[in-house]
This record gives C-alpha cells, structure tokens and sequence, in this order.
C-alpha cells in the first residue's frame, strides 16, 4: 500500500460470527498500519499491524472468508511470561487494502510439508530452553503449536518435537538425525527457537561432517528468541511482535551466506560458561569454525564472553550493556584495555588480485567482521549490509578510552552513524586476520556468533567468505 493509499477503508462485516464495523488504516510501514472493529455495543478493538500474521484464505461457507491471525497481549503473570500469545478469528469482508497487506495474492504460504520441488518434508520444532530468557518453551506451547495446527494443520504428531537439554543438543540432533536425513536427499523444514547460537550448531555441524551428492539443504524457520538476534534482526525476522511467525508463513527460502574462520593449532572452544573448553572441528590439521554472523576481538568479544553467566544473562539484552561498562570503566579505577596484536586485512586490489594489508598499529580497542547489519535490535553495527548479501564487512578503531568509545557505540544506536566517525575504519573486506600478542588469556579470546573462542598465546584466527552455503532461511522478501 503506498504513502497515497494512507487513509481509512471502513467495510461492514462479520468476526467470528459477530456483526461488526472493521476500519483499516494503511501506511507503508507495516507498523503504522491498524485494523480495527467496532462491536455491537460500542467497544471498538485496535489490532496494531505489527502483531497481525497473516491473512489467509478460508474455506468458510460465507463469501469473502478470511482467516485473521494475529497475536494478543498476555495477561500480566500469564502464560509463563511470554509477552504474546497466538490468537485466530474468521473474518467476513474484510476491508480489501488489509488482505492486501497482510495476504499472499498467490496464495503461496509456506508449508512445512513443501519444499525443494518435493510433495513432502519433514518437519522438526527444535526448542532451546537455554537461549536468552528462557521463553523458548512457552513461545512453543502458547504460539507455534497453535499456530502450527490453526494455519498449516499440524498436529504435535506431524512434526518432530525436540527440547535441548544441554549446550550439545542442537550440534548431536544435527550430527545424528538432520544430517543423515539431508544426505538421503529428504527436504527438513526446521523450526528452530533459538538465539543465535542455534543456528551457529548446525552449520558447524554439518560442515564438519561428509555431505554425500544427494544432500538436501534444510530449510530454517528462525524463532528469535536469543540475546541479542543479530541474525533475525538483520533478516527482519524480528521487525514486529509476532516472533518470527509472520516471515514462517509470508516467507521463503533463501541462502545463508556464511563465513570460515582458521585458528592456530591451539585454539579451543569455551562452554558451560566458560568453566570448560571442548576441541574445535579440524580440517587438515586446522581448527575451524564457521559462522553466519560475527567474528570479533576486542570490546565486543569480551563483553560477549563476560557476560556469559547465569548472573548476567537473566538480565536479557541489556547484559551486553553491563559487561561493556566494566570493561570500558573497570571498578578498580583503570583504563579500559588496550588489547595487543596485529590485524591484516584481506582485499581486492584494482587489478582484481586478492592481497593482505597490514593495519598500522599494534593496540586495538574494537575488531569485528560481520555479514548482518545489525548486533541487536537498533544496534546497527553495518549499515551498508543488506539482508543475506554475503558482504564480509570489518569495523575496526583504535583503543580510545571509556568515553569515546561509548560515544562512538552510542553513534551505532542512531541509525549506524559511527561508521561516519573519524575514529571508525569501516570497508569490505574479502577477509581478515589478527596475530595475538596478548599474554593474559582472558583478552585472547574470539567471538563466533556468540559462541567464546580462546587462542592460545602466539596464536592467530583468520576469517575467509565461505562460498558452500548449507542451510537456507527463510524470509521475508
């Protein structure tokens, strides 16, 4: 609906059998758009549009039968907390332009059951109880499930439910029933509720495993429900109430760009907190790490890795915060680091030859290579990045100080204006690499799409594109 169209189509009609008055109020951005009704004695209901689904068509015996999904606001201590839960109604004319908005002309929902010119797939809900707050469960009990039977006609013994029960799960489900069925050739539609790191599981494991020539790639519906959903909110999986719903039924398919990260022969991965290390995935000898997000060193990869405690993490989003003022204002009253290495830079030159370029200092306050826009909801860390384009972008500064460094990140939160900042270096890069000269172990330590990396002393990581895409996500297009 374009900006010309912004004005209010009244039709009278009916919801769930009522009589009633619907209004719609369209804009170009989903979130100014409102569908409301007036009842019978009155009351009228605003349904904002960032919390409408989707409308689909409805095989009701009445003309012009919609189905309306949308969610609603939980009751204050309901429903386990989630903020939202899954509702339908049957609607009667509705008002054209909202059908429009909201609708598929080409009726080409997305179905569990279709996929990659097959009749059918099969379909897994995979719950990571771990991720963010702790809402995974309840948003499965009180949004998909419901929606899953009302939209798709799913019942719980349609698809294959499985609940994490330790940091291993996704990466042992991947290994031992989504990869053996992608290498049979079977299509899997993948409903993963998770953070980020649930994604980062299957990637690495598929790719530290063989993949035969009939392999299939899975197709990955990402429920938001992490810490930060640098990957959702890049996407615009995360751009309104519905929790990813809404790009599960409205979206499609498409290819998750992905970049490969070799350590030195050291280099080990920190779980449980970090009280634990476990061996990385070697590829000739390598350790390797793939990823679909971030690499960083720095700021962001100690504020990832300090705040990775049950402590912080109950404090959701803003852990992140919290963990960057101790880094940046240490409580015994020093400087922020300093942190010590050599960062290289690997570009195309004019003539079209790959070559590395040595940056010019030996301290670093914040390195980080990302293919998303954004790390956190508003927090936009590359605005040149574009929905999956495949862009390896590095955003790299000197150490500067608790002050200007938060100045420069609080330019990140209006609109990514720190890349404007004489202080930022910002470019596309092919990829990068840093030598470590760090003696303390807890400033060697690299974040891969939240999961905490360590390397050794002397060591080094160097991050590449990775051009063999293995899953594919779906979004809004």
């Amino acid at each position: 609906m374009g900006a010309q169209d912004d004005a209010r189509v009244q039709t009278e009609g009916k919801l769930d059998g009522r009589l009633v008055t619907f209004t719609y109020k369209g804009a170009d951005k989903p979130e100014e758009r409102e569908l409301s009704w007036s009842e019978a004695d009155g009351t009228t209901i605003k349904l904002p549009g960032h919390d409408i689904i989707a409308i689909l068509p409805t095989n009701a015996q009445e003309g012009n039968a919609h189905s309306l999904l949308h969610v609603i606001k939980s009751p204050e201590g309901e429903h386990d907390g989630v903020p939202f839960t899954f509702t339908a109604a049957t609607a009667i004319n509705l008002p054209l332009p909202v059908v429009a908005d909201f609708g598929r002309p080409d009726g080409n929902y997305w179905q569990p059951r279709q996929g990659h010119g097959q009749d059918s797939r099969q379909t897994h809900v995979v719950v990571s109880i771990g991720s963010g707050t702790g809402q995974a469960l309840a948003v499965c009990h009180y949004m998909l499930k419901p929606l899953l039977q009302s939209a798709c006609s799913l019942t719980e013994g349609d698809y294959s439910l499985h609940v994490t029960t330790s940091e291993m799960t996704v990466t042992d489900l991947t290994r031992d029933v989504f990869l053996p069925q992608a290498n049979k050739g079977v299509a899997q539609a993948i409903i993963l509720l998770s953070g980020d790191g649930g994604m980062v599981d299957v990637i690495n494991a598929i790719l530290s495993a063989q993949r035969q020539t009939t392999f299939v790639k899975p197709c990955i519906t990402l429920l938001p429900l992490g810490t930060g959903n640098a990957l959702a909110n890049s996407a615009g999986i995360n751009s309104d109430n519905t929790a990813g719903l809404r790009t599960m039924l409205q979206g499609s398919p498409k290819g998750l760009p992905l970049f490969r990260a070799r350590f030195s022969p050291g280099a080990r991965l920190l779980v449980d907190h970090q009280r634990e290390e476990q061996h990385l995935h070697q590829e000739d000898g390598v350790p390797i790490a793939y990823g679909a997000v971030v690499c960083s060193w720095g700021l962001h990869a100690s504020l990832v890795a300090d705040s990775d405690s049950a402590e912080y993490r109950k404090f959701g989003a803003e852990r992140f915060q919290m963990a960057a003022k101790d880094l940046l204002y240490p409580p015994d009253g020093s400087t922020a680091h300093q942190y010590l290495g050599k960062l290289s830079v690997l570009c195309v030159s004019n003539d079209g030859q790959s070559e590395w370029r040595a940056i010019d200092r030996d301290t670093h306050g914040y390195v980080l290579a990302t293919l998303v826009s954004q790390l956190e909801k508003g927090f936009t860390i590359s605005p040149a990045s574009k929905p999956l384009d495949g862009a390896l972008r590095l955003i790299h500064f000197a150490p500067v100080g608790g002050e200007e460094t938060m100045e420069i990140m609080t330019k990140a939160y209006q609109g990514g204006q720190h890349v404007s900042d004489d202080r930022v270096s910002y470019e596309r890069v092919e990829g990068i690499r840093i030598d470590f000269a760090e003696t303390e172990t807890r400033w060697r330590k690299v974040c891969i799409d939240g999961k905490i990396i360590c390397v050794e002393p002397g060591g080094w990581v160097e991050v590449r594109r990775h051009t063999e895409g293995v899953v594919d996500l779906v979004v809004l297009q």
